[in-house]
């Protein structure tokens, strides 16, 4: 029996594109296609998809609310993330809300190919473009701790941070020099190739050093 694709992309180019690749493939079969997120829904109702390929950039409902949307309802749809951006962030909130795979539209389809077979099969699926770092980070984090890649210390200044504290309020209460915190900063934004306060926090969130 052939592989059920719904395609939801907001360009149609690209949804075509895609479409033709798939088609030429054995064993799978586009049932549909979407141009955004709440008719993507209503397709997935109507058309019971084994897999959704999900653009994470459409307007209206996000990917990332999209797919956290399929996740609630349609439990047993796999949804692969389709993607322009390979940051951490974009991939760790879509791996936070359910998706089985991501795949930068820069791989090509090939990839894509290759993340069909994969969830086909009840595994998980990050392209090429998603950095070893990055991947190591993605899978092996646990609840409550940073990954290994970042010490003691700056796992502490990182949550700190988190909350809101400036370089200097973090000084008073490590008492440390703030130049010292300034270097642990920079330090932890190169492991984690993160370039802001906002994203440092964000990612605290996202692998649960901090909670909301």
């Amino acid at each position: 029996m052939a592989i059920r694709i719904l395609l939801v992309d907001d360009h149609q180019i690209f949804r075509e594109a895609l479409r033709s690749l798939l088609e030429k493939t054995p064993d799978l079969a586009v049932v549909g296609e979407a141009g955004d997120g709440q008719s993507a829904l209503k397709l997935a109702d109507e058309l019971s998809p084994d897999i959704v390929c999900l653009d994470i950039g459409m307007p209206g409902i996000n990917g990332v609310e999209t797919a956290k949307t399929f996740s609630t309802r349609f439990p047993k749809i796999k949804i692969i993330a389709l993607s322009t951006h390979s940051d951490r962030i974009y991939v760790m909130d879509m791996l936070k809300v359910g998706v089985s795979a991501y795949v930068t539209k820069a791989e090509g389809g090939k990839e894509l190919l290759r993340a069909i077979e994969a969830v086909a099969n009840n595994r998980q699926y990050l392209c090429p473009a998603i950095s070893d770092a990055t991947v190591d980070i993605l899978l092996n984090k646990s609840a409550g701790n940073a990954p290994a890649v970042l010490s003691e210390r700056e796992q502490q200044i990182l949550r700190l941070v988190a909350s809101g504290m400036s370089s200097q309020e973090i000084a008073l209460n490590l008492s440390i020099a703030a130049g010292t915190v300034d270097v642990h900063r920079r330090n932890i934004m190169r492991k984690l190739d993160l370039h802001s306060a906002v994203e440092l926090t964000r990612y605290a969130f996202n692998t649960g050093m901090v909670n909301d």
